[in-house]
């Protein structure tokens, strides 16, 4: 019962803050001037798309019409710079697979990378192993991806050759489908430009909780008991260290929704992130605020399913009670 009272009230205030955010990117992008397109045909259409949104009327009015429209017409509005006369939610759906591709496919390199060379760390710890991937997962955390998408840009394309092109296929050079090789092959690059500081993370983390949970009591007593190092290591120091970082893992499964906007650009992959720049750049006001709505709700959704994932991994772990 009292798990189940946190669930819910952890949802009220991910609505909550939903909705604040969602007010004040509606208000700010609000403020920003929009031109009128030079289609006069168009331009009469979000004439009376803006009238019946109230564009007339105060802020506060516009904003109820708004949600309104989400709730009683699932109407996130549509898009008239972008992709012209096209509902914004439309847009965002067509645009998730590319995004969605290019990070389970780094999420599911990163895993066993990261994970194996914490452990790796954290048992050879203080040796050489554990200076080499210590320092190399400080490097790794303190660069931006985008840096490491111009590295990876330079050294497999410019370098050595291995790509035909720096950026990720369009849909019809790939003969129409994401799962082509040619497809895969150009998505390599942002694969592993977006990998560097994922396994860095789980390195790290990894190292850390295990390194703790080596020194714990009950490790000495399993050695006692006559278990060796290899031993008491994979059957209860690992099995343990994987509480807090199970969660961690669940989350970037969940996060892969949101995409990386600079990666995106980089490569010139047609995802979300790419459209959120674009819909900034054109300000359109419709696409900008369906794709606010969208990355807000993945990062709030993903930071509770982390926090209620504790409670199914770890039976002992009761959220809510006390």
């Amino acid at each position: 019962m009292g798990q189940l009272k946190y669930v819910l009230k952890r949802l009220l205030l991910m609505f909550f803050t939903l909705f604040v955010i969602v007010a004040i990117c509606f208000v700010m992008i609000r403020l920003l001037p929009q031109e009128m397109p030079q289609e006069k045909n168009l331009q009469e259409a979000i004439k009376l798309r803006w009238e019946a949104l109230g564009y007339n009327k105060p802020m506060i009015v516009q904003f109820g019409i708004y949600l309104k429209n989400i709730f009683t017409k699932w109407d996130f509005g549509t898009s008239w710079y972008v992709e012209k006369m096209t509902p914004a939610m439309d847009l965002i759906i067509g645009k998730l697979l590319p995004t969605v591709l290019v990070n389970l496919y780094s999420l599911l390199l990163s895993i066993p990378i990261g994970i194996a060379a914490g452990v790796l760390a954290a048992v050879k710890k203080n040796k050489w192993q554990d200076h080499v991937i210590s320092t190399g997962v400080m490097l790794f955390v303190s660069i931006p991806s985008y840096v490491y998408a111009f590295i990876v840009q330079y050294l497999l394309f410019f370098k050595l050759g291995w790509f035909d092109s720096p950026t990720v296929l369009s849909l019809a050079d790939a003969g129409g489908s994401w799962f082509t090789p040619a497809m895969l092959k150009s998505m390599i690059m942002p694969v592993i430009a977006l990998s560097f500081g994922s396994i860095a993370g789980l390195c790290r983390f990894t190292r850390a909780e295990l390194t703790e949970t080596l020194t714990s009591d009950y490790m000495l007593l399993a050695r006692t008991k006559g278990l060796t190092r290899a031993q008491a290591t994979t059957r209860h120091a690992l099995k343990n260290a994987m509480v807090p970082i199970l969660p961690m893992i669940i989350s970037s499964f969940i996060g892969i929704l949101g995409g990386s906007m600079i990666i995106e650009q980089i490569f010139s992959i047609p995802g979300v992130g790419q459209l959120y720049i674009k819909a900034v750049r054109l300000l359109d006001y419709d696409v900008f605020m369906a794709d606010s709505i969208f990355y807000t709700f993945v990062s709030l959704l993903a930071g509770i399913v982390v926090d209620i994932s504790y409670g199914f991994i770890d039976p002992r772990i009761r959220m809510g009670e006390r």
